[in-house]
């Protein structure tokens, strides 16, 4: 099974070589791995040009945003999965990519997820949130239930069937997303319990009560557009991501 790895970047200097390495250092051996950069202003492509070849493929170009370049990405790959690491991020260990293409091969799913932990962003030993996803049921997204996107890892057959991240989301696209495969009656979800992605804390949607609100409003369009619910549904989207606070990783 072919697995590809998608980061979209723009002038993340600091840490896109976390990313990269967490990529490269994966045990399982077919990994295709796309690199697209906004191009960037700060020294980020120089960073990402030093590892050659070891990166399948990367675009440097002007593009309309993160969404903008993931749906370059999607276009680009020739995986039979599909997954996505953002550039603050990296995952777990070197045995993420081997343990979802295990469980891909063991269970019959569409799409494969787990559990995410945030971190402080300098000292990433520190954990901020734990989000425990759960197993899915439909039911559950009309109360605000969703697993956290970058752990999800789906055959690239669902986005030629459902096509990819709609850009007039800035913020709630991959949130959109997942609301319109998870209600689909054809998308099987199954989710794997561990800890998959590590998330630095200070991303996009939540870096000022500006972005807070332009994410909830967006997140409200998503909800109605997918028929699945409206208020009650973000209320209680929003209200659910109190525990993660006080959850602490299982050992």
């Amino acid at each position: 099974m072919k697995i590809s790895i998608i980061t979209s970047v723009y002038n993340n200097k600091d840490y896109i070589s976390d990313a990269l390495e967490s990529v490269l250092n994966q045990s399982y051996p077919n990994i295709e791995y796309i690199v697209i950069d906004g191009a960037s202003t700060d020294g980020t492509t120089k960073i990402i040009k030093s590892y050659g070849d070891k990166i399948t493929k990367f675009i440097s170009e002007p593009d309309g945003g993160i969404y903008d370049g993931l749906n370059k990405g999607i276009h680009l790959a020739t995986g039979d999965v599909i997954g996505f690491l953002h550039s603050d991020d990296f995952y777990l260990h070197d045995h993420v990519i081997g343990m979802v293409v295990e469980y891909f091969q063991e269970h019959d799913c569409d799409g494969v997820y787990g559990d995410l932990m945030y971190v402080d962003k300098e000292q990433t030993n520190k954990i901020v949130r734990y989000w425990k996803s759960g197993k899915f049921k439909g039911v559950n997204l009309k109360k605000g239930w969703m697993p956290p996107h970058p752990t999800f890892f789906i055959k690239r057959e669902v986005y030629d069937k459902f096509g990819v991240f709609d850009t007039d989301f800035k913020i709630s696209a991959d949130y959109d997303f997942m609301l319109k495969i998870l209600s689909s009656e054809n998308f099987t979800a199954c989710y794997l319990p561990n800890v998959l992605y590590v998330m630095r804390i200070g991303g996009a949607s939540n870096k000022s009560i500006k972005n807070l609100w332009k994410k909830s409003k967006e997140d409200l369009r998503a909800l109605k557009q997918n028929g699945v619910g409206s208020l009650v549904a973000l209320f209680m989207k929003n209200v659910s991501k109190i525990p993660q606070f006080f959850r602490r990783r299982r050992k």
